[in-house]
């Protein structure tokens, strides 16, 4: 297995979220993954303050939740969120994958925020 240093990750954050920012009517949509759960909040950085999250343990607490793949999670997270935006008229945002490789339920993420017509 490769092992993967805290200080690279530390670097790749670096680099991919500096040149990111987020207003309120294009917010940044930062991404956190865990081992089981994966969240994602549209976040102001003008007002340092989180428009709106949504994470696959909201998922499960939903009437008509069956359990999925984590990426098929990751896509419906990213609907919902999309849905969501939608509501309170935002059209377009900027994607801050943060630590983590564009892949896998990071890409899934992406693509549902996507299908539901949110501009990335």
């Amino acid at each position: 297995m490769k092992k993967i240093n805290f200080n690279r990750l530390l670097r790749r954050k670096r680099r991919v979220s500096a040149n990111i920012k987020g207003t309120s009517f294009k917010p940044r949509i930062n991404v956190f993954r865990s081992n089981y759960y994966i969240y994602a909040q549209a976040i102001d950085d003008e007002k340092k303050a989180t428009i709106v999250s949504y994470s696959s343990l909201n998922l499960k607490k939903e009437k008509d939740f069956q359990k999925n793949k984590k990426t098929e999670e990751a896509k419906k997270i990213g609907i919902k969120l999309a849905m969501i935006l939608k509501k309170k008229k935002i059209t377009e945002a900027v994607f801050d994958r943060s630590i983590y490789v564009y892949q896998g339920r990071v890409k899934a993420l992406a693509e549902g925020i996507r299908e539901g017509g949110i501009k990335i």
